[in-house]
């Protein structure tokens, strides 16, 4: 997907051929092998991957994710897209990601915390604050990267805050970035509605995920006014038209640990949530959500890809055909996360932090440049908000490239 994104823009931006490998291949593949202890005394290796895309404009910045479908190609395609949501955003990164195939709900917290360290012990080489800053993602959390800023900051023998970001804020960590990523969707949807003429006033929102940026967006919206009809996690959904109680279903969620069986609605799988009859539909989860198969049933007048990579190019064409649907690509929607990590970052270099206000508006001002550069190329030249999305991306890194020069 990555890649077709890519030489479809390409194609749209005359890059010559000559240049297109330095901007496709990333940089660096890691892959390394992890065992640890288990508690029941038993030793298992887990596969544990990074990728650095680029180091061009800066060092690399990029998640970290635990789920058992983690794979090097997937890793490779995220730090992609990452490097195209910081040059599209102005920040001084390139793109990373990283990932450890486990399942973390079957693991212990000492269990999660020996893989933690391992992982970063291996990594040791080819990290560090102006090298590659990683930040947490699918299945990962403040605790986990307090826990790597520790096993860095104990094997250079002193403490290096710089090292990761969305850690706790008693360790050097950014008021603002826990919210960050779903406060940036919300944000852009209201903008979006303001753009498709939709009062926020009785309008109604469908979440694809639960989780930290699904539930922040979800009381977001319903703060400019907008009805939640349906949300869902990995076990199903819960469905009213008459909008859903979100302090009610969190308590649910707080004693379940899932929305199934939540009692103020009807039951409703992923599939049927996603061409659930609204104006707005937040893919919230992971990849290849809106597919070639249900993309002609989507039923919204704003998609806002919370997710990485949630269209499929199959589905993008369809889409395209479909003038009533305003997309906010993946890489404009979601980059709030990574700007408020830039954030966190500058706070701990300069050991000087801001205030949750500071950081918000921080944070809205760089999503309003984005969102309205992105819409005038947009509107310019009559191209998707994808296609204008990446294109600036994928210039701004080019570029900087060719500026640099060619070493040695």
């Amino acid at each position: 997907m990555a890649c077709r994104q890519f030489d479809l823009v390409a194609d749209r931006l005359q890059i010559p051929d000559a240049e297109r490998g330095r901007l496709k291949y990333p940089k660096r593949s890691l892959t390394v092998a992890l065992p640890i202890h288990r508690d029941n005394g038993s030793i298992e290796v887990f596969a544990g991957y990074r990728v650095q895309h680029h180091l061009t404009l800066g060092p690399t910045k990029g998640g970290l994710r635990f789920h058992p479908d983690v794979t090097l190609g997937e890793v490779a395609a995220l730090a992609m897209w990452m490097s195209w949501k910081c040059a599209l955003t102005g920040l001084p990164y390139g793109g990373a990601k990283g990932g450890i195939t486990c399942t973390p709900r079957n693991m212990s917290a000492g269990e999660l915390q020996r893989l933690t360290r391992r992982y970063t012990q291996e990594m040791i080489p080819f990290i560090g604050p102006q090298v590659d800053v990683m930040a947490p993602d699918v299945g990962t959390n403040e605790q986990t990267m307090a826990w790597m800023m520790d096993t860095y900051s104990m094997h250079m023998g002193y403490t290096v805050p710089g090292i990761v970001t969305g850690k706790p804020v008693g360790l050097g960590g950014s008021l603002g970035r826990r919210e960050a990523t779903g406060r940036g969707v919300g944000y852009l949807i209201n903008r979006a509605m303001d753009t498709v003429g939709l009062a926020p006033n009785g309008a109604t929102a469908v979440i694809q995920g639960f989780g930290n940026v699904g539930s922040v967006t979800a009381y977001s919206l319903s703060r400019y006014g907008v009805k939640i009809i349906a949300v869902s996690d990995v076990n199903g959904g819960v469905f009213n038209n008459k909008g859903l109680d979100l302090h009610k279903l969190e308590q649910h969620i707080e004693r379940t640990r899932t929305i199934a069986g939540f009692p103020e609605g009807e039951p409703v799988t992923n599939e049927r949530l996603l061409i659930t009859p609204c104006d707005i539909l937040v893919p919230a989860a992971l990849e290849r959500q809106i597919t070639q198969a249900n993309a002609a049933r989507v039923q919204c007048r704003i998609l806002a890809e919370a997710a990485n990579g949630p269209t499929t190019p199959e589905a993008d064409a369809i889409i395209e055909q479909r003038p009533e649907i305003f997309v906010i690509p993946d890489i404009l929607c979601n980059a709030g996360g990574v700007i408020v990590s830039y954030f966190e970052w500058v706070q701990d270099l300069q050991s000087f932090f801001w205030s949750e206000t500071e950081v918000t508006d921080k944070l809205f001002r760089i999503l309003e440049s984005a969102f309205v550069q992105t819409l005038s190329l947009s509107r310019k030249q009559e191209i998707s908000m994808r296609m204008a999305a990446l294109s600036f991306g994928i210039k701004r890194v080019q570029e900087a490239k060719n500026v640099r020069g060619l070493f040695p």
